[in-house]
């Protein structure tokens, strides 16, 4: 068996090695994710067609909490989709929101003593609602395509003092798309490496080990790693898998310091926490992607 990370444990390495009995398809309900193997063979349940995602919309009434789970909305870049074969059926900004979105808020509710609503939402940078709420997260962000006008308004909320979280985006060129649309956001920023020792990782939990937290594509497609595969490639596409292998946490600073943006490369925080309560899903990722988001929430709140 070909080993993980040294820092995850082999009984976690074996839970995720299972074989499948056919081929990995995309259709437009969603995602089969399985494997060809051999005479003994088994199917997770966690591989399975999912629904497609059913995200709420824009909250508007009356919002009396202090924190609500806010989700960006974004147009799909259709030549990256085409580039990568990363057709799923539904808008990629939607990935994952039926499960992952109430499984998180649950957690804040628990873990903390933030008065956070139990509705989430989704939310577009041309909505001047953004500047109610202290955080958006943002998935698949290498399908992202913001217009100038909408880069603008993401560059007054941040600076303003609002939090972006960037989730679930893997391997070269997607982080080649994604600094794309981020430099019209920052064209006078740099994207920094965070360090494990800075506040963010330790404002709430202290997070001592940094692993790369696996979605359902690794699980399922990858079994073993917790990196993802490219569906496909085509010329333009110009990545080796090595580019996918090793977890980024990166930022984007103001002028004080302060973290505006957390971007989570080759990670997949969603899948962790819509995938708590499968026991084909390692509770060592659930547990980081846990502590890891609540961090981020309380630090957003708090500077």
């Amino acid at each position: 068996m070909k080993m993980l990370s040294p820092s995850v444990p082999k009984r976690v390495q074996e839970s995720l090695v299972v074989r499948f009995k056919t081929k990995f398809k995309s259709t437009g309900a969603g995602v089969v994710c399985m494997l060809a193997a051999g005479a003994a063979q088994a199917e997770l349940a966690i591989c399975t067609s999912p629904q497609r995602p059913d995200c709420p919309m824009a909250i508007t009434s009356q919002i009396d909490q202090e924190f609500t789970f806010s989700r960006l909305m974004f147009n799909d870049n259709q030549t990256a989709i085409e580039n990568l074969g990363d057709r799923i059926g539904y808008p990629h900004w939607q990935a994952d929101c039926s499960e992952s979105e109430p499984h998180f808020i649950a957690a804040m509710k628990r873990l903390t003593r933030v008065d956070t609503n139990t509705q989430s939402q989704s939310l577009a940078l041309s909505d001047p609602r953004i500047y109610d709420f202290p955080m958006l997260y943002v998935v698949e962000a290498g399908f992202a395509s913001f217009s100038q006008s909408e880069a603008d308004n993401l560059r007054e909320y941040l600076l303003r003092g609002g939090f972006l979280l960037v989730d679930d985006f893997h391997g070269a060129y997607q982080w080649s798309e994604f600094e794309g649309w981020m430099s019209q956001v920052f064209p006078d920023r740099e994207i920094v490496d965070i360090p494990p020792s800075h506040e963010i990782f330790n404002v709430h939990f202290a997070i001592d080990e940094f692993i790369q937290i696996p979605g359902l594509r690794a699980l399922c497609l990858n079994p073993g790693e917790t990196w993802e595969l490219p569906i496909m490639k085509t010329a333009a596409v110009n990545e080796s898998n090595a580019s996918r292998q090793e977890p980024r946490w990166r930022g984007v600073l103001d002028d004080d310091g302060r973290v505006m943006s957390i971007i989570n490369w080759n990670m997949d925080l969603g899948d962790a926490w819509e995938h708590a309560d499968m026991e084909e899903y390692s509770a060592l990722y659930t547990a980081t992607a846990y502590r890891l988001g609540v961090n981020y929430v309380i630090y957003g709140m708090t500077h």
